[in-house]
């Protein structure tokens, strides 16, 4: 799932194996105790941080008692999938926010507006619009941001300063004009950037600056042939016909963050988890060498895609008030804060921002400016399946295989190929519409 970050080392076993055990007892303690049992599903990392959490909202709310299960990302999907089919999700889950437009084509999901209208503590306007979005599916809002992620340039002002480059870029040419430089001055072995190959991120963080959409008509036909998509596929291309950046994936990296030290590329465009990598694993003595910045884009800081995770009420449970109270607990922005303190995850509401931590974190800033552009991917269930496309499309334009154009054609392609079912299902729903015949028939 390429909304969730990937491949992140995290705590260690014993750690993990002691939340696990946390869980486990409170989901068996109390069982018949009365209290309205509210089953919780939540993925990976957060969903072993997030036990933290519920002992305050239980204080808050004696009656109810909540039960967390934390799903490995790998598998995540196919168990949601599987319990739709066995009638047995739970009343609440953390999805990732391209699976939403999926679980509500299933009619998995409640509509939340009527519960939000009653919660005015879940301020819409308070999210970032990117984020907020990502859960508005046909209009109607299915799914409330948890964490919020967005990938920007980590850099190394010193060795821009070294190629004289005085302060960050903010365009494609100022960037461009940044990473020759840097490799005149570092030469044949060492790069200005890494844009890893295995990855659809850099390029998709590149087109979703776009002024026109990844997909139209609906979502029915892919739209990489657009003006502004070829351009973001130039500039890719660019960096690495100019050998601006290795052709390699981070998986033939021994150690991005060592190689990062010791220059071996200048900016690194990746999420905000790498943020406490980065402090945690370079040395001190380049502890003040390296910093972020927002990603750039044609004009001035460009957009990126709006990742991370939201909270949805499962359509079939029965204890939905009771699971609503605790999206709206989770959901506060001072229990955002301590989750971002526990994770490193982005909180989605401005107002969360406001908490020390943020405010005092250089690192941080970068993100808080540039979840303001943060832009939902297109929101149809077979999104995730077309971005391994631009992973492998943008691969082979990077190692010169195809041109810019035929990149563009072939993107449009391989998408309309993934889209032609949901071409049937949309073109026969509209047939099916009540008074299509009299339409049909002028």
């Amino acid at each position: 799932m390429r909304s969730l970050r990937s491949g992140v080392v995290r705590r260690a076993a014993s750690a993990a194996g002691l939340i696990a055990l946390t869980v486990l007892l409170g989901s068996c303690s109390g069982r018949d105790d009365g209290r309205t049992l509210v089953k919780f599903w939540a993925m990976g990392f957060e969903g072993e941080m997030v036990v933290q959490l519920i002992p305050e909202f239980e204080r808050r709310h004696p009656e109810i008692r909540v039960q967390v299960q934390q799903l490995p990302i790998t598998s995540a999907h196919e168990k949601l999938l599987t319990a739709f089919a066995g009638d047995s999700l739970p009343d609440v889950g953390a999805i990732g926010n391209t699976w939403i437009s999926e679980f509500a084509l299933l009619d998995a999901l409640e509509p939340l507006a009527p519960r939000l209208r009653q919660t005015p503590s879940v301020n819409g306007a308070d999210y970032f619009a990117g984020a907020w979005d990502t859960g508005v599916i046909g209009g109607q809002v299915y799914a409330v941001p948890w964490y919020v992620e967005t990938r920007l340039p980590f850099y190394r002002p010193d060795l821009l300063k070294q190629a004289g480059i005085a302060e960050p870029p903010r365009t494609w040419a100022e960037w461009k004009t940044a990473m020759a430089a840097i490799k005149r001055e570092v030469g044949p072995k060492r790069y200005a950037v890494l844009f890893p190959l295995n990855e659809p991120e850099p390029l998709l963080n590149l087109g979703i600056q776009s002024p026109e959409p990844l997909l139209r008509e609906d979502g029915r036909y892919g739209n990489f042939r657009s003006p502004g998509f070829k351009r973001a596929l130039t500039f890719y291309s660019d960096v690495f016909q100019n050998k601006w950046a290795p052709l390699a994936s981070n998986t033939q990296i021994a150690n991005v963050w060592n190689e990062f030290g010791r220059g071996y590329f200048s900016f690194y465009v990746n999420g905000p988890w790498n943020i406490a990598e980065f402090k945690k694993r370079l040395p001190p003595d380049l502890q003040s060498s390296w910093m972020t910045m927002p990603l750039p884009g044609e004009n001035g800081p460009g957009a990126s895609v709006a990742g991370g995770a939201s909270f949805v009420l499962f359509h079939d449970s029965q204890r939905k008030d009771a699971a609503w109270k605790l999206i709206s607990y989770l959901s506060e922005p001072q229990v955002q804060a301590r989750f971002h303190g526990l994770t490193g995850n982005l909180p989605p509401r401005r107002e969360s921002w406001n908490a020390p931590a943020l405010l005092s974190d250089p690192y941080a800033r970068a993100f808080r400016d540039q979840l303001e552009r943060a832009r939902p991917t297109p929101k149809v269930p077979e999104w995730e399946r077309i971005a391994m496309e631009i992973k492998v499309v943008g691969e082979q334009l990077a190692n010169g295989r195809v041109t810019v154009d035929q990149a563009a054609a072939e993107l449009d392609r391989r998408a309309d190929k993934i889209l032609e079912k949901r071409r049937w299902m949309l073109d026969h729903a509209a047939k099916a519409a009540p008074g299509a015949a009299t339409k049909e028939g002028g």
